[in-house]
């Protein structure tokens, strides 16, 4: 099946809850208790059971792992350097900058089990089990000196960071869960993928994007244009096997996290300029996904 048709169902649940956040009685308050329900259990279930279910290999955490990492650090870096720029808005860079590294977990574990099946998934999880930590750090910090926040204090009750840290732990650690736990947390993280794009649609906005344009395009660029690109470049140096490359650019080609909203809005940022952020690389994603695994096949 052609890698776009890959992607058509993960991207019809987001535009099924555009609609129906629009268009039914199940409008915006119904999906801000869904949004808060997928960010605080079905997603940290759904990151810890899949670490913990999958052993990690040392050799795939240096090459495959280090890849990933390397792709988020550039993000990092660059999305950081824009805020040196001359005349952009301090609090509208804090809020936005982690938009050009962040990325949408629930497409990334949906995408790469129809990518490379089970083994998609397991990569995809060691990916994100190494980059959200990463990325959450590299979020909190600007929003936190921004906003006058305890930057501890704000790690500290991530449910994405301590939900990976503990599957890390209970991995490397050679711990089982029991069938009935291990089956119970299953089950709460399959409602996360689809509950989770749904909300991505519900929250989708452009508003506030008229405030400062040029900052939005610089910090997209990074996420759609430059990582997807390092990507490519890293799976060819590096000779990973096609499965791996095709999840390392896929990984790096996701659209933002959709809650860098929920960040950005709990810690005192522009939460309206953030959502519009969010929604231009959800559209983003859905072109520049099928392209840049295209270009990865024609060069692979």
């Amino acid at each position: 099946m052609p890698d776009v048709l890959l992607l058509l169902p993960d991207f019809a649940l987001i535009v099924c809850g555009y609609l129906i956040c629009r268009y039914t009685v199940l409008n915006r308050p119904v999906w801000d208790g869904a949004e808060k329900l997928v960010y605080y259990l079905l997603f940290p279930a759904l990151l810890f059971n899949a670490i913990v279910r999958n052993p990690l290999n040392p050799g795939t955490m240096l090459q495959f792992g280090g890849a990933g990492i390397g792709v988020v650090g550039i993000g990092i870096l660059l999305a950081y350097a824009l805020g040196r720029v001359p005349g952009v808005d301090a609090r509208l860079h804090a809020s936005g900058a982690q938009t050009a590294f962040r990325f949408n977990s629930y497409v990334g574990l949906a995408l790469a089990e129809r990518l490379a099946g089970a083994q998609g998934l397991a990569w995809q999880a060691l990916l994100v089990s190494l980059c959200v930590p990463l990325c959450n750090i590299a979020a909190v910090w600007p929003l936190a000196r921004q906003g006058g926040h305890g930057y501890l204090r704000e790690l500290s009750r991530n449910p994405l960071i301590l939900s990976t840290l503990a599957g890390l732990i209970a991995n490397l650690a050679g711990l089982k869960l029991p069938e009935l736990a291990s089956v119970t947390l299953s089950r709460i993280g399959a409602a996360a993928l689809p509950l989770g794009l749904m909300a991505v649609g519900a929250g989708l906005r452009f508003g506030a994007l008229r405030e400062a344009p040029r900052l939005a395009a610089a910090l997209m660029a990074i996420r759609h244009g430059v990582l997807p690109a390092v990507a490519i470049g890293l799976a060819l140096v590096l000779a990973l096997p096609p499965g791996q490359a095709a999840v390392l650019v896929s990984f790096a080609a996701l659209p933002t996290a959709s809650s860098a909203y929920v960040l950005a809005t709990r810690m005192g940022g522009h939460g309206s300029y953030v959502a519009g952020l969010v929604t231009v690389s959800t559209l983003l994603g859905m072109l520049g996904l099928p392209l840049a695994l295209a270009l990865l096949a024609a060069l692979h």
